[in-house]
Parts: structure tokens; sequence; C-alpha cells
């Protein structure tokens, strides 16, 4: 179907550097250093994600889990300019079924209480990323990339395959819904 399916090379293009030189056949056939590099080009966007769904507790599980499953499957990628947006779909997925996972498990009894968070800047980092996880997905996931993962508006377009403008309209309106938020707890 591809002429050259079988030996993707993702080459530098002015609106997709953060793909420049994997090489998606390596990565196929289990070359331990082009997985390594996909996976640092993309684990802060996984765990991003990973982190908006399922929080702090369980988000490098779920980052792990994302990229066991990307290499067992990116046979299935039929379009390599579109590895963010696919990679992207795939943490959604597995992070969505840990979550349901983890809730079918907690609705059994509790044996015990579980301890609480350490108080200090840790605790006020979960109530606020409690919070940006009552907002809607795109804007939760926008805020958590920029915010937690430190990733810029262009950055987290070029690794999740979404345009400028719309990063942009959702970092907008994920923080506009947050401040009242913030302010209701007092910290705004």
């Amino acid at each position: 179907m591809f002429p050259d399916a079988d030996r993707w090379v993702l080459t530098a293009e002015p609106d997709a550097p953060v793909t420049a030189g994997v090489d998606l056949h390596a990565v196929r056939v289990g070359v331990v250093t082009a997985r390594q590099e996909l996976y640092r080009r993309f684990a802060p966007v996984v765990h991003g994600i990973a982190l908006s769904i399922v929080g702090p507790t369980d988000a490098d599980d779920v980052t792990q889990d994302v990229f066991l499953k990307v290499f067992h499957r990116i046979a299935d990628l039929r379009d390599p300019g579109a590895i963010g947006a696919w990679l992207c779909g795939i943490a959604r997925n597995v992070a969505r079924d840990f979550l349901r996972r983890r809730r079918r498990r907690q609705a059994a009894p509790l044996d015990h209480e579980p301890q609480a968070a350490e108080r200090g800047d840790g605790e006020l980092a979960e109530r606020v990323l409690a919070l940006v996880r009552t907002l809607p997905d795109a804007y939760r996931e926008t805020l958590v990339l920029r915010l937690v993962e430190g990733l810029s508006g262009p950055e987290i377009a070029e690794r999740t395959g979404l345009t400028h403008g719309s990063i942009r309209v959702n970092l907008h309106r994920g923080m506009e819904m947050l401040r009242p938020l913030l302010h209701k707890e007092g910290w705004a």
C-alpha cells in the first residue's frame, strides 16, 4: 500500500521538528535506541495526559503501559506524520481504562484508611491538580501539559497533532474555568 512503509524515517519538517530522525522501522523491529528516542520525545505528552486523567499516583505506571502498547502496535500506524495524535489517542484510552479498573477495585470497601498527603507544596500541587482534573478533557490535558509538564504551546501542538490556535484557545478557556475554582479555594 505504501511504497516504503517498512522503512519509515520521520524527517525534519518546519511544522513537526519533534519527530525528526525517529526511525519507525527501527522502532517496529525493536531497536532499543529508536524506542528510546521515541520515548524521549513523547513521554512528557503521554505523562501529561495520564496525569490529567488518573492523577499523580498512577501517571508513571500509565505512561509505561502506554509505551508498551505503542511498541506492540506500532505496525498499526498508517501515517507517520500522525504519530503524535496516534500516541495521544492511545494514552487517553490506556489512562481511561486504568481509571475504570481502579474505580471497580475501589468499589469494594477498604480495610484501612489511605494515608494523608504530605503538607506543604506537595499538598497544594495535588489540590490544584484535583481542580484541574474537574475541567473538560481538552482543557485539562492542555493545562497539565503546559503547567505540569512545562511544554510550550508550540511543543504541545507538535506532539499532540492539534493546531497552535486550538492549543491557545484550550489554554485560555481552561485558565478561565480554573480561576474561579482557585478563587473559591482561596488561592486567587
